[in-house]
């Protein structure tokens, strides 16, 4: 079923073009990523989808008797408590059960009967979540549509309504704008596997490399006003982009190649000159005055900054509790040190008091009891998770430069190494988008020349490329890092060792990064769920049809199980069949392409894709249990 057809969307800035003629046909099944450099529209092109801003140019065709649901990246929340918001945005009161679930699995189970205006900015973007994934609107001719595509339907949409307003059930079509934001590592997997079982279609913006890699089917990029659709999530869209960038280089190189021939041609002999056809030498001078496509951005982020040397005492926690203001334990007696080289990463679940404790050590806040030693080398440099409150009017050149001074050559040359180009350092805050002012935020707390990063959730907003190049200069960069992030590229790429607070007072410290104790944390929770099915199968006693009151897991850790023999070859089994999947998804990638404007071939590929998907991650579920089995044997 088709449920979205757009053609030639357009939409610009006073300086530049947003995007420009963009085509997408979206069928129920299929799961678009998009991605580009901050301030290329992806959140614009967003709400163009969804209906809420109207495009300068284009059409959009819904099918008929669709729902949407949506998540904006600002996502302002009537008043209320929580659970009515949710249930009046979203539902219905016949799902308010559904809606107290994903809240819980949001992390706001706790907080169904706050007030709306209570939420901090993270909270109250949970709380929008919720409502985009159980909520579901009725798409109306509007701005930019053309009225409804057909479908030969009876008019009742995909998800139940009639006529009466209500949805029962998530929305045909689903558009969300940054939603692993300010979400923890289970709430984040749990929606990953919601939006891959997910039996319509979405449109998603995410920097979650993780998350495009195993919901996406298909990417779509934006530079420079122009759109290019790749099939496969984020890996396919990396290979596609450096094959385009390869590309253009040979071009550019035959083009010297012949410019140089041409010029030659044009050097020789006036006499020569005259007889030569007017023609060619018009085309000759234009292939030697092209000049190739300036980069999206002139060249890598040049994050180099000088970095004052540490001593030997960097900051040392001795016998630190830190308590919430109803005396909660958010650690108990901790004791830490960080060396000068320090990579370490706090994880734990939301509210579990990560930014309190990065508050306690970067000196912002007194622990309730214990001792904070901040070397006297030590120059603090603190990305905030929302980031320092900027003057909306200001210039950026004014926002770097600070109150106190005026900007100058060196404020510019930093600015410009920061992919901030002479127009844009003169741009007022309230023009850059979210992105952009993430970037400029995390300009001015380097600018300031620290030796010791905190970073709290520095992922959030911005563009895919800023993260790798933040990658690569946290890799080698001298000075000390201490990270709160839910990002798990990020994390398994910068982190050393990871400090886990559970939420009830207690702080592990883990080597090895984030990867290590990840690979843990999922071991031990494919045993706790083992336990957990092996007792209920005891406590429910044989009844009819059920073989023995011993549940599987427990005949796989006895002895007179299954042969470490059977194991490999269901291993391999499973193999066999992960790469037959593989397979035919990649060939209903490669006919979904093929298809063109064919809406019942794309309805009928777009079914197919999502079921493999379906199989293909059962099987890796698959995959991963029979390995750990064949590891405890061995």
């Amino acid at each position: 079923m088709i449920l979205l057809d757009a053609a030639g969307l357009t939409m610009t800035r006073p300086d530049r073009d947003l995007f420009r003629a963009v085509a997408l046909t979206i069928s129920a099944g299929e799961r678009v990523g998009v991605v580009g450099i901050n301030g290329t529209g992806k959140s614009t092109l967003l709400r163009v989808l969804a209906g809420t801003a109207e495009p300068e140019g284009g059409t959009i065709r819904f099918g008929r008797g669709i729902t949407v649901s949506t998540l904006d990246q600002d996502a302002p929340l009537p008043t209320g408590t929580v659970i009515d918001t949710v249930v009046g945005l979203a539902t219905g009161d016949d799902r308010r059960w559904e809606a107290e679930e994903v809240l819980d699995r949001l992390g706001m189970g706790g907080h169904v009967d706050r007030q709306t205006g209570s939420l901090s900015g993270g909270e109250a973007k949970r709380v929008a979540l919720a409502a985009a994934l159980l909520g579901a609107r009725p798409v109306a001719a509007g701005p930019g549509t053309d009225g409804p595509l057909a479908d030969g339907g009876s008019g009742r949409d995909r998800s139940g309504r009639d006529g009466s307003g209500t949805a029962a059930g998530p929305a045909d079509l689903l558009i969300l704008d940054e939603p692993t934001n300010h979400l923890d590592l289970d709430s984040i997997e749990w929606l990953e596997q919601r939006l891959v079982s997910h039996r319509g279609g979405l449109v998603l913006v995410s920097h979650d490399r993780h998350l495009l890699d195993r919901v996406t089917t298909r990417m779509l990029e934006l530079d420079r006003g122009r759109s290019h659709l790749h099939r496969g999530g984020y890996a396919g869209y990396l290979e596609a982009r450096d094959a385009r960038e390869v590309e253009a280089t040979t071009a550019e190189a035959v083009r010297r190649n012949l410019a140089k021939q041409e010029l030659a041609w044009l050097r020789r002999g006036a006499p020569a000159r005259t007889s030569k056809p007017k023609a060619r030498v018009e085309a000759a001078r234009a292939l030697v005055d092209a000049r190739p496509e300036a980069a999206a951005r002139p060249a890598d982020l040049h994050l180099s900054v000088p970095t004052p040397r540490l001593g030997d005492v960097v900051i040392e926690l001795d016998g630190v509790t830190v308590t919430t203001p109803d005396g909660r334990a958010l650690t108990s007696e901790l004791e830490l040190r960080l060396d000068p080289r320090e990579r370490l990463g706090l994880i734990g679940p939301n509210g579990a008091g990560k930014t309190s404790l990065l508050d306690v050590m970067a000196g912002r806040r007194q622990p309730t009891s214990g001792e904070v030693t901040i070397g006297s080398t030590v120059r603090i440099g603190y990305y905030d998770q929302m980031g320092a409150a900027l003057d909306q009017q200001a210039r950026v050149r004014e926002v770097v430069a600070g109150p106190h001074r005026q900007a100058d050559h060196t404020d510019a040359r930093l600015l410009e190494a920061f992919w901030f180009d002479t127009d844009a350092q003169w741009a007022r805050v309230e023009t850059l988008s979210g992105g952009e002012r993430r970037r400029l935020q995390l300009l001015r707390v380097l600018a300031e020349h620290p030796n010791v990063l905190f970073l709290d959730e520095p992922t959030n907003d911005l563009d895919l490329e800023t993260l790798r190049a933040l990658e690569d200069f946290l890799e080698d960069w001298p000075g000390a890092l201490v990270t709160v992030s839910h990002d798990r590229a990020f994390l398994e790429r910068v982190v050393a060792d990871a400090l886990i607070l559970d939420g009830d007072g207690n702080a592990l410290r883990h080597p090895g990064g984030f990867a290590a104790w990840d690979a843990d944390r999922r071991g031990r929770t494919r045993r706790r769920d083992s336990l957990a099915s092996a007792d209920r199968d005891r406590d429910r006693g044989p009844g009819p049809g059920r073989r023995s009151t011993t549940s599987d897991a427990e005949r796989r850790r006895e002895p007179s199980g299954r042969s470490a023999s059977t194991i490999g070859h269901q291993l391999r089994e499973t193999e066999k069949a992960m790469a037959r999947l593989e397979k035919r998804r990649d060939a209903l990638d490669a006919e979904l392409q093929d298809a063109g404007g064919d809406h019942d071939a794309l309805a009928r590929i777009g079914g197919e894709l999502a079921a493999v998907t379906a199989e293909l991650a059962e099987a890796e579920e698959r995959w991963i249990a029979l390995a750990e089995e064949q590891e405890q044997r061995t």
